[in-house]
C-alpha cells in the first residue's frame, strides 16, 4: 500500500534533518532513511527523494519565503512551489493522517502567504552561495540570475547511445516505453524528460539493452565535451584524469575501436568501474592505469590528451545539490591547484603538433579561462585554438549555442544548451 502525501512529507522532512544535523550526503541519509523504514515501497522512496533533491536545490529561496529554514518550512515549500500543491489543498490533504508532519507555524504561513522573492536578495533568487556570486556576473554578465536559477531545476536522464553495438535509432526504438527522446545536440543522445512532483525516472540499466551494452548512462554535456575532443580512427589519446570512463568510452566508439586510448587516474576506486564497462560496450582500444609511471614511455607521444580535471562540480549541482552548499573558498582554491598541477604534467605527454584539452564540469571562471590563460602564459609553446568553429563543424548553428567569452573555449550550462554545465577549451603544441 502506497503512503499517502502525509507520510512522504514527513519522510522527507525527517531525511532533511538528518543532512543539515548531521552534514552528511543527501544520497547516504536517504538510504539509511529507506533501510530504516522498510514498509516504504520503491514510488514512496522516489516520492520523498524528490522532495529533498528540490528542497535542496531551491533552499535559500525557499527559506527566504518562509522566513525559515527549518526541514518542515523546505519540505512545504516544495510542495507549494514546485509542486503546485496549495496551501489549502495540502491542509485538506493532511487532515486526519496520523502520519503526516507537523504542521506549519502561524509565522512561516504569513510568510508565504505575504513575501515575494523579487524583494529578496539576488543571490537568494538564484539558489547560490552568496560568496560566489561575483564569480557568476564575472561568467555571465547580466544572464547570471537566469543561469543560477536554471541550475537549481530538475535534470534530465541523459544516455549515450554506444555506437560500436547500436544506432541511436535502435536505441530510442529498445527504450520507447520509457518515454525517450533524441537529445538535441549530442549526436548520439538520447534524453528521458525530468519528471515533475512525484514521478520517477525509468531504471533504464535494468534494460536487456543495457546489458548488451547498446547505451551508457551519461549526461548530454559530457556526450558533447567528448565529441569536442575529435579523436579520429588512428589517434593516440590520453584521458588523463579518466574517473569512471565515460568520456573514454564516448572516443572509444568515436574512433570504432581503431587507434588507442589509455585512461588514467590515481584515484583506484574512481577508476574501477571503468573495466566492467569496457567489456560491456565492446571497447578494444583502451589500456587503463592507475600508476604514473606505467606512462613514462608515452612522453610527448600523444596526438591528445584530455584532461578532465578534477574541479569544484558547480555545473552538476542540478544533480548534486548538496555540493552546492556545502562547496568552500578554501575547496575552490583546492581544486584550483590541482586543475594548475593536472595541466603541468598532462602537458608532457603531447606531441609536437599535437592537442592538450581542457575539461571542468566547473561554471567558475577561476576554474576554467583563468586556468587555460594562466597555462599558455607560462607555456608559450601551448596556443588556444578555436572550440566555437569545433563546435559549429560538429553540431551546426542551428542548435544551442554555448557560452564563449572570445568565440576559443566554451561553456555549456543547463540555460543555454539544457545540459549540465561544462567548460571545453583545445590547447595546441607547436610543431
Amino acid at each position: 500500500m502506497k503512503m499517502r502525501l502525509g507520510g512522504r512529507l514527513a519522510g522527507a522532512i525527517e531525511v532533511l534533518a538528518d543532512i543539515e544535523a548531521r552534514k552528511r550526503p543527501v544520497a547516504d541519509a536517504l538510504k539509511d532513511w529507506g533501510l530504516a523504514h522498510r514498509f516504504a515501497g520503491s514510488g514512496d522512496r522516489a516520492a520523498i527523494g524528490n522532495i529533498v533533491y528540490d528542497a535542496l536545490r531551491m533552499k535559500l529561496s525557499h527559506a527566504y519565503l518562509m522566513n525559515s529554514d527549518s526541514a518542515t518550512a523546505l519540505g512545504h515549500a516544495v510542495l507549494f512551489r514546485q509542486w503546485g500543491v496549495t496551501p489549502e489543498q495540502l491542509a485538506a490533504e493532511l487532515e486526519g493522517d496520523r502520519f503526516a508532519p507537523e504542521p506549519l507555524t502561524e509565522d512561516m504561513k504569513a510568510a508565504f502567504a505575504s513575501r515575494k522573492l523579487e524583494d529578496a536578495p539576488l543571490h537568494v533568487q538564484g539558489d547560490i552561495p552568496e560568496w560566489l556570486q561575483p564569480s557568476f556576473e564575472d561568467n555571465f554578465d547580466e544572464e547570471w540570475l537566469a543561469e543560477a536559477q536554471a541550475l537549481a531545476g530538475r535534470p534530465s536522464l541523459d544516455l549515450r547511445a554506444n555506437t560500436l553495438k547500436a544506432s541511436r535509432e535502435k536505441v530510442l526504438k529498445a527504450l520507447e516505453r520509457s518515454g525517450v527522446e533524441p537529445t538535441v545536440i549530442a549526436r548520439n543522445g538520447v534524453r528521458v524528460k525530468a519528471g515533475e512532483g512525484a514521478s520517477r525516472l525509468p531504471n533504464v540499466t535494468a534494460e536487456l539493452s543495457f546489458q548488451k551494452g547498446w547505451f551508457e548512462v551519461q549526461d548530454e554535456g559530457s556526450q558533447i565535451v567528448a565529441d569536442l575532443v575529435y579523436p579520429q580512427e588512428g589517434d593516440q589519446v590520453l584521458d588523463y584524469c579518466a574517473g569512471g570512463g565515460g568520456k573514454t568510452l564516448a572516443m572509444a566508439a568515436a574512433m570504432n575501436n581503431k587507434g588507442q586510448i589509455h585512461a588514467y587516474d590515481t584515484d583506484r576506486k574512481r577508476l574501477a568501474p571503468i573495466i566492467e564497462r569496457l567489456k560491456r560496450a565492446g571497447t578494444r582500444n583502451v589500456q587503463v592505469h592507475d600508476r604514473f609511471e606505467d606512462l613514462a614511455p608515452f612522453m610527448g607521444r600523444f596526438d591528445k590528451v584530455l584532461v578532465d580535471a578534477p574541479c569544484t562540480g558547480t555545473g552538476t549541482w542540478r544533480r548534486r545539490p548538496d555540493m552546492k552548499w556545502r562547496l568552500t573558498q578554501k575547496s575552490l582554491e583546492e581544486r584550483i591547484g590541482q586543475q594548475r598541477e593536472a595541466l603541468i604534467s598532462a602537458a608532457n605527454f603531447v606531441k609536437p603538433g599535437g592537442q592538450l584539452i581542457y575539461v571542468t564540469c566547473s561554471i567558475l571562471p577561476e576554474e576554467n579561462e583563468a586556468q587555460v590563460y594562466a597555462f599558455c602564459e607560462e607555456n608559450p609553446d601551448f596556443e588556444i585554438i578555436s572550440a566555437a568553429d569545433r563546435w559549429a563543424e560538429l553540431f551546426g548553428e542551428d542548435k544551442p549555442q554555448p557560452w564563449s567569452a572570445d568565440m576559443m573555449s566554451v561553456t555549456l550550462t543547463p540555460a543555454a544548451t539544457d545540459t549540465d554545465g561544462f567548460f571545453f577549451c583545445v590547447m595546441e603544441r607547436a610543431s
